[in-house]
This record gives C-alpha cells, sequence and structure tokens, in this order.
C-alpha cells in the first residue's frame, strides 16, 4: 500500500484528494494545524480514512519528523495562504507560509524521504501581467502581487531542488479552479453564497469589485486528478493545468444568479473597495502539455460548475447554515 502525505489536507484541493487516494488504496497521512478532530469534522466525508497529523509547515523540525515517521512514498505540498487580496493585506504572513513553508518542505524530503516524489501546488498568478496568451510551461515567471510572487519563489526551487538534489519534484502550476468547498472569501464562492442569500430573502444586494476580470475557471476535483498523475510520471516535470477558457466576473454573475431564476442586474453593485491595488491581466492555460504527456481532460463544464456552486449554497442556506 503507498503511502500519500498531504498537506494542507483541510483545504478544498485535500477534500478531492484525499478521498481520490484513498479510492485507490493508498492510505493517506493529511497534515493540518487542527487538531485531528476539528481537521476530520470541517472535511465532513472526505475525511473517512485519513489518518491525521498536527504541525506547522514553518516547523523544520516537525516536518522532518513526521516524514521519518510516516515514510511517504508520494507528497503533495498544498499547504499556503491562498487567497491573493489577502495578501495585500498581510503579505508577510503570506511569504511566511507560502514561500518559506515550500522550502521547509523541500529542505525536509532532501534530508529525510530523497526518494518520494514531490507535487507542489503553485498557481497562475507567477505570471502576473505575462507578454502572451494562453500561458504554457514556457511563460515567463512575472508575478505582481505577494501571493503570486511567493508561489514564483517556491517554483523557482522546487525546479533547483529537482536539478541540484535530484528530487522527483514537480510543480502543477494550476489555474483558478473552483467548487462547493471552496472558500467564502473567494469571489466565486461569495457570488454563489450571495445568491443564495438573496434566493433566500436574506440579502438584497452583492457588492463586487472588478465585474470585468477574467480568469480560466475550472473544477477542483478535476485538478486533484491532474496532480495525481503527474506523480505517476517517471521523471519529474512541471505542468500547467487549467481548462483554456477565460470568463469575466460578470459572466459568473450572469450565470450564477440566472441558477437562481435570478437577474444579477439587479442585485449585483460594483465596490471600489473590493478593488485589488494590483491585478494579474487575463489568465488563460495553454494545458496542451498535460493533455499529451498525462492524459488529462476537463470533466465540468463553467456552466456546470457554477451550477453545482449554487445548488450547494443554496441547500446550505435551506439548512438553516449562515454564509
Amino acid at each position: 500500500m503507498p503511502t500519500a502525505l498531504i498537506t494542507g489536507v483541510t483545504g478544498q484541493d485535500g477534500c478531492y484528494l484525499a478521498p481520490r487516494l484513498r479510492q485507490q488504496g493508498y492510505r493517506v497521512v493529511g497534515l493540518t494545524r487542527q487538531a485531528p478532530e476539528a481537521a476530520a469534522a470541517s472535511m465532513g466525508d472526505a475525511a473517512e480514512g485519513i489518518e491525521f497529523a498536527r504541525a506547522d509547515v514553518r516547523d523544520a523540525a516537525a516536518l522532518v519528523a513526521l516524514l521519518r515517521r510516516v515514510a511517504p512514498h508520494e507528497i503533495y505540498h498544498l499547504a499556503s495562504q491562498s487567497g491573493v487580496r489577502a495578501s495585500w493585506d498581510d503579505p508577510v504572513h503570506t511569504a511566511e507560509v507560502t514561500a518559506l513553508g515550500a522550502l521547509g518542505v523541500l529542505e525536509a524530503v532532501r534530508a529525510e524521504a530523497p526518494t518520494a516524489r514531490l507535487l507542489m501546488a503553485s498557481s497562475s498568478e507567477i505570471f502576473g501581467r505575462p507578454p502572451q496568451s494562453p500561458q504554457s510551461e514556457t511563460t515567463p515567471v512575472a508575478p505582481v502581487t505577494p501571493y503570486g510572487a511567493s508561489k514564483a519563489f517556491a517554483y523557482h526551487l522546487t525546479c533547483s531542488y529537482r536539478d541540484v538534489h535530484g528530487l522527483h519534484a514537480s510543480s502543477a502550476i494550476l489555474f483558478n479552479h473552483e467548487s462547493p468547498r471552496r472558500g467564502i472569501d473567494f469571489v466565486t464562492r461569495k457570488i454563489t453564497a450571495g445568491v443564495a442569500r438573496i434566493a433566500a430573502g436574506i440579502d438584497r444586494e452583492l457588492p463586487l469589485g472588478n465585474l470585468e476580470a477574467r480568469r480560466d475557471w475550472g473544477f477542483a476535483g478535476d485538478y486533484a486528478d491532474a496532480m495525481w498523475r503527474m506523480l505517476q510520471q517517471a521523471s519529474p516535470s512541471d505542468f500547467v493545468i487549467g481548462t483554456g477558457e477565460t470568463h469575466s466576473v460578470r459572466e459568473f454573475c450572469e450565470a450564477a444568479f440566472g441558477a437562481a431564476g435570478l437577474d444579477y442586474r439587479q442585485h449585483v453593485v460594483e465596490d471600489e473597495r473590493f478593488l485589488r491595488p494590483a491585478d494579474a491581466r487575463t489568465l488563460v492555460a495553454d494545458a496542451r502539455r498535460a493533455h499529451a504527456k498525462l492524459g488529462w481532460q476537463t470533466t465540468v463544464t463553467f456552466d456546470a460548475l457554477v451550477r453545482m456552486m449554487v445548488e450547494a449554497d443554496l441547500r446550505r442556506v435551506e439548512g438553516g447554515e449562515v454564509l
């Protein structure tokens, strides 16, 4: 039975990756800063069969001890401060967790588990304002946000540790991926939760920032599949993972409100308070290499993804959950 270690297991991606690995016969160890009971509760059904370990990715000694005890065959480093807007609010914390935390994982793997296969969850935000569209594995790395810069730090070091220390280490350059498990502070989930609250008569308006911002949005479950496929390759390599389609925040609103029988124009208001100090330009994936080398394809369309998220939030509000 292979053993997989997932850092940040309680996050959106971990909640899709962990059950997938369990179904394939893996022993799954999930790293979390929470108490095991709280971690399991936050994951719900996705926590079934997971062994939880409590540690902070910034604690180098704890990471080394964990790797020595668990002896993983595969390591998926998902732990991160993953909010772009939040990275402007607290750039130091973002750098400590997202950049230095990744370095700590790389060092622990080098020292204690050099034969394990490592997946570093990267982000399209490393491209910032790219000179070309769509973006591929050869697009220059030029981040414009603290989050993007922290992910770029981790990306470059993953390449270095692969080349210098011979680690089987790969970066998954993930474009925006969403699901009903997405955090409420992300714009997609803010929209779908807002739709549910308005449909229930709790709110009347939904304030948002730039409605013309465009992103490549896919389903998180598909991206978990891509990460697993990457670590099954004989040689480590970096891959861009995305749908190859872009949609604006306005289009997301139209689809989300439409899924509940509402007109977004009657409820969405633009609010300058939610504009970012700096933002990446249109980011869209050229994932042809992942298609060819990994045999990976998306399975959920944009409209189906939006409807999935809206319906989940409608059920939450109907069940009395406060969003």
